[in-house]
This record gives C-alpha cells, structure tokens and sequence, in this order.
C-alpha cells in the first residue's frame, strides 16, 4: 500500500513558493490517490496535470501500481484546512457547530487557532420591547466546527 504520508510530503514540497496548497491526499484500498489541492486564486487545469506528472515522476508504477486522480477543491465543498479559512476571509460562510447549530454570516478573521464570523441575529434588549437585529461577533476554535463552507452567491 502506498503511504499517504509520503505523497503528502512530496506535493507539500512541490508546491512550495507557489500560490498552491494541499487541502487532502487519500489513499484508498484498492490504491486509489485522490489529491485535492487550493489556491488563492483559480486553480487550472494545467496546474493539476504539472502536480500529477511530478507525483507520477516520483512515484514508481513499476514498484506500485496505483490510480492517480488530482483535483481541486469545489468552491462550495467543506473546508479542510486553515487555509482555506484565510482564503475567504471577507466572505459569506456558513458554519455547523459540533452541537448542531448553524451559523450563516461573513468570516471576519481567521489565524492559527481560531475564526470570526459576523452573524445578524434577534437580540432582545432589556429596555426594548421587541428583539432587534445585530451583528454578533463568534469566535470559535477549528476543533468546535463540523464543518465550514463558503456559500456561493448569484
């Protein structure tokens, strides 16, 4: 079985000094590689094939025979890494906490450890009679998310 650890080192290295980054390498039983790979900015076709003849240069097929499929990230696909946090930073986001809850509004921030959305939420106030609508700050740690992704807007 070829080592998923391995690969992602080589295209971690590989990308290196470039716009390109590793969102997630997988390698299934049957030696299947999926490679999926972002930008901050489109990611082409061509950049694709460059990434799959490195990896087929340094992976021998004679010594392990394996299916290679490199892609990019869906626009629309979950987050998997930091990253691709930093990368929407200033847009629209939706967010699903560990607890189920969902939170739609603009990532603010992100860093090592963290990001900010700014939700509009019903905030009911001492001295008023009816809730109003606010922008509330949430900042939340990767580990307390199930998942993030950018909502494409028409």
């Amino acid at each position: 079985m070829i080592d998923a650890t391995a690969i992602r080192d080589f295209i971690e290295k590989y990308l290196e000094g470039t716009d390109l980054f590793l969102v997630d390498v997988q390698v299934k039983p049957d030696n299947l590689i999926e490679v999926e790979i972002d930008s901050d900015s489109p990611v082409s076709i061509e950049e694709c094939e460059k990434l799959t003849r490195a990896i087929e240069s340094e992976f021998d097929r004679d010594k392990e025979d394996y299916t290679l499929e490199v892609g990019s990230a869906g626009i629309t696909s979950p987050f998997k890494v930091k990253r691709q946090y930093l990368k929407y930073v200033g847009q629209e986001v939706e967010t699903v906490l560990k607890d189920g809850k969902k939170l739609t509004g603009l990532l603010k921030s992100a860093d090592e450890n963290s990001f900010t959305i700014i939700s509009k939420e019903k905030v009911k106030k001492p001295e008023m009679k009816r809730p109003v609508i606010e922008e509330v700050d949430h900042t939340l740690g990767y580990n307390d998310v199930k998942q993030t992704k950018y909502i494409l807007k028409f």
